[in-house]
This record gives C-alpha cells, sequence and structure tokens, in this order.
C-alpha cells in the first residue's frame, strides 16, 4: 500500500472533522510525516499527538509508526538516493538502534535466498553453466562486483567462464559473439541498468540461455532468461543492500561444486598447484625463511 492510496478505500464520511482534518494534512504531508516524529507532525498540523494515534487506529493500524513507514516508503521512492538518505538520517536521530535495524534486514535479505530458491532450481542452473561451451558473466554499476566475484570463484571450479567488462565501448560486441550453446549469467535489480536488460534480449536473440540472478520474478532480464533465481534487497538505507545478491551467487558457486563431480575436483586442484607455485598467498613459513627470524606478534603489527 501506498500514501497515495492509503485514504482511497477508507469511508471518509465516518471520520470526525478532527480526524478528517488530520487525514487531509497526512496525505498532503508525507514528506513531513516521513521524516518526523508523531509529536512534532502533531504540532505542525496544529493537532494533538492522540488525534494521529486515534486516526492511526479507524485506518487499521496499531499505532502511527505504520503510517509514518508507508510515508518513508512513498517518499524514498520518489525522492531516489537523496530521499532514502534524508529518511535514514532522521530515523538515525530518533532511533539510535539503527544499524540494529540495518543487520536485521541484511539478515532476512541473506536468508531470502533459501527461501525464494529450491536447491532443484540452483543446482539447475549449475548443471547448465557446467553444460555450456561458454558462460558470459555480466554485472553493471552496483552489480559489477557481483559479476566479477562469480566469475572469479566460478573459475577456480570450471574453465569456460568469461567475463563481460565492456572496455572502451565494447559491451555489445562482447554479446554478439554468444550464440547457441553460450550461457549469459547477468545479474541486476532495481533500478535496472538499461545496458543490462539490452545485453540480456539480444543474447537470448541470438539462442544463448540466460540466466537471470534479479530481485523480481517480474524483472525485465528475468523476460529473457531461461533459470531465473531471486534475492531480495530490502534495506533501510539510502541503498539497496547487496547481501542477499552475494549470498546467491555463492550458494550458486556451491552448487556448481556439488554438481560438477570429479571435473571440476580436478580443475580445482590445479588452479590451487598453480597458486601455490606462485606464491600467491602469504605463507609465514616463507616469510620466517626470508627474514631469518620467527613472527612474533609485535613484529606482525609493524
Amino acid at each position: 500500500m501506498s500514501i497515495s492510496s492509503l485514504f482511497a478505500n477508507v469511508p471518509l464520511e465516518g471520520l470526525s472533522p478532527e480526524l478528517l482534518r488530520a487525514a487531509r494534512w497526512i496525505e498532503a504531508h508525507p514528506r513531513e510525516v516521513a521524516l518526523h516524529s508523531m509529536r512534532e507532525c502533531a504540532r505542525r498540523a496544529a493537532l494533538a499527538p492522540a488525534t494521529l494515534s486515534r486516526l492511526s487506529q479507524a485506518l487499521g493500524f496499531q499505532g502511527f509508526e505504520a503510517i509514518k513507514h508507508l510515508c518513508q516508503e512513498s517518499f524514498s521512492a520518489q525522492a531516489g538516493y537523496a530521499g532514502r538518505a534524508e529518511v535514514l538520517q532522521a530515523s538515525a536521530r530518533h532511533d539510535k538502534d539503527w544499524l540494529a535495524l540495518l543487520n536485521e534486514i541484511q539478515h532476512a535479505n541473506t536468508a531470502s535466498v533459501s527461501g525464494l530458491n529450491q536447491a532443484a532450481q540452483l543446482e539447475a542452473a549449475a548443471d547448465a553453466m557446467l553444460k555450456s561451451r561458454r558462460v558470459y558473466f555480466l554485472g553493471l554499476r552496483a552489480s559489477h562486483g557481483l559479476a566479477l566475484h562469480l566469475h572469479y570463484i566460478y573459475g577456480l571450479l570450471a574453465s569456460n567462464g568469461l567475463l563481460v567488462q565492456g572496455l572502451g565501448g565494447t559491451l555489445m560486441d562482447q554479446i554478439g559473439d554468444m550464440g547457441a550453446g553460450d550461457l549469459l549469467v547477468v545479474t541486476s535489480s532495481a533500478a535496472y541498468t538499461r545496458q543490462t536488460v539490452d545485453a540480456a534480449v539480444k543474447a537470448r536473440a541470438q539462442g544463448a540461455d540466460v540466466l537471470a540472478l534479479t530481485d523480481s520474478a517480474l524483472s525485465p532480464i528475468a523476460r529473457s532468461a531461461t533459470h531465473t533465481l531471486l534475492f531480495r534487497t530490502d534495506s533501510p538505507s539510502y541503498f539497496h543492500s547487496m547481501v542477499g545478491a552475494l549470498a546467491l551467487t555463492e550458494a550458486l558457486a556451491a552448487a556448481v561444486a556439488v554438481r560438477g563431480g570429479r571435473k571440476v575436483l580436478a580443475h580445482l586442484q590445479t588452479r590451487q598447484d598453480r597458486l601455490d607455485s606462485e606464491g600467491a598467498y602469504w605463507d609465514p613459513r616463507a616469510d620466517k625463511a626470508a627474514t631469518g627470524r620467527p613472527l612474533t606478534s609485535s613484529s606482525s603489527r609493524k
């Protein structure tokens, strides 16, 4: 429910003149309701705080906070990032537990991976990746880090992955190379980057399959998808949360490891051996040999 529809189905003629005045003020001032306490809203509307409480109950809510939350959602959606940041600032002034709320919602986003996707769906997507001639990974703007991470951890398990980067304006050139037997793993969430949507449509038109990692079954990239996996992006902050999407990429990579059998184990061992031979990771034993002295708690902090 949005603030615009809050009073649409309410028989306003059944409200007292005082409650009707309160309803009209809220409808006309959603920004004030979103950013200020009930007491401050009452002062600005020249009403008693109890009037706003009674109106909330008359509308079927337990309290004014429910109306405030609707106004925050409406204002945030209309005002974009700046509006969401303003709501965050206002909320932090009135409630010092804003970080706890953020953490709670982030945990819920992570849990959404198992709630929105069945193991069979993850396994089917993993099978499609393993069977494809080439697997392209695409994510733009906020989703680029997700695509990069998934490409990297998938590359430890299989050799057919390619990261679509679009350097020098070559995005559609890379998409143009896709065809039957290929798979585009594409991630995006609202608001959806237009180039990402266009890339998914073009890849599908050229015969490639599309695996969409997105926030809704109605997402524009889901319309082109052969497989769709979902995550939630809820957040009280100015920007949508990416932790659910990150959890989904790691669940997908785990499904590849589960379904890949001996082939992925062999590839993973080869990559591990190469990393070890190159000294890719810090080794305290090598550091000791190079310096001629053992590591101590004081030297490790320097």
